[in-house]
């Protein structure tokens, strides 16, 4: 909803601005929409620097470009490598690479103004953005509270399950190989998803608590779990008891 609705209000609000590229600023909607409305405006906050100092990039590499077309196309390789380089590792870095080398590109067809690419492709990035993040204000996920009580239930549920093959005298190893996995993967879920609950607005209060209690409980019996299995090198201490293995 967050998605549909941000990027039809970003493509009308280009389109009644008069901005000749209206794409951009629907595109511009899209990127924005992460996992909670906090990690969103940060990601609004990269594009929009991204793409400022990538139009300024644009400017010094025009004037280059536009002396043949071997030169344009040399940009534009070395531009997206820089883009498949950085992207992964830095959104707004890689955005800078991205920003001139689709404003070069526009130009494979025909010479185009320079300066109305560069003002077309601000003003798109700013209204794009502003938009998507309004949308994705308006539009709240309520049901985040719902996932997280469900993560918490699955790892309490996975960690009952390894503790009890625990308590056996001789647990069958391929039985715990697969509590062990289970629990650790219950606990990556719902760390993903109390992370996301909590960066929602306008939702009942979280169980922090017991999501802290859960996952400390979670890792002790872990642990116990993969000395068992005689995956870690097993450190003796006379003040350890079978409390590892409880929550």
């Amino acid at each position: 909803a967050r998605t549909a609705i941000g990027c039809a209000l970003a493509g009308y609000a280009s389109l009644a601005l008069g901005v000749g590229r209206p794409y951009w600023a629907l595109v511009t909607a899209a990127s924005l929409y992460q996992a909670n409305v906090t990690l969103t405006w940060r990601r609004g906050v990269q594009r929009v620097v991204g793409n400022v100092l990538g139009v300024l990039a644009f400017a010094v590499l025009a004037p280059l470009a536009h002396l043949n077309a071997v030169a344009l196309v040399l940009c534009c390789v070395a531009l997206n490598f820089g883009a498949e380089a950085l992207m992964s590792r830095n959104y707004w870095l890689g955005s800078i690479c991205v920003t001139p080398m689709a404003l070069l590109i526009t130009e494979f067809a025909r010479s185009q103004d320079s300066t109305e690419l560069m003002t077309d492709r601000v003003v798109d990035t700013l209204v794009g953005a502003l938009v998507g993040f309004v949308a994705a204000v308006a539009v709240t996920n309520r049901r985040a509270g719902d996932r997280l009580e469900h993560a918490l239930t699955e790892a309490e549920r996975a960690r009952e399950n390894a503790a009890r093959l625990l308590a056996e005298a001789r647990p069958e190893p391929r039985a715990l190989d697969g509590a062990r996995r289970g629990l650790a993967t219950a606990l990556v879920d719902l760390r993903a998803t109390a992370d996301a609950a909590a960066g929602e607005w306008w939702q009942r209060a979280l169980p922090e608590d017991r999501v802290v209690l859960a996952e400390q409980a979670g890792h002790r019996t872990l642990a116990a779990t993969v000395r068992r299995q005689g995956l870690a090198p097993r450190q003796h201490d006379p003040g350890t008891t079978t409390e590892d293995i409880r929550p």
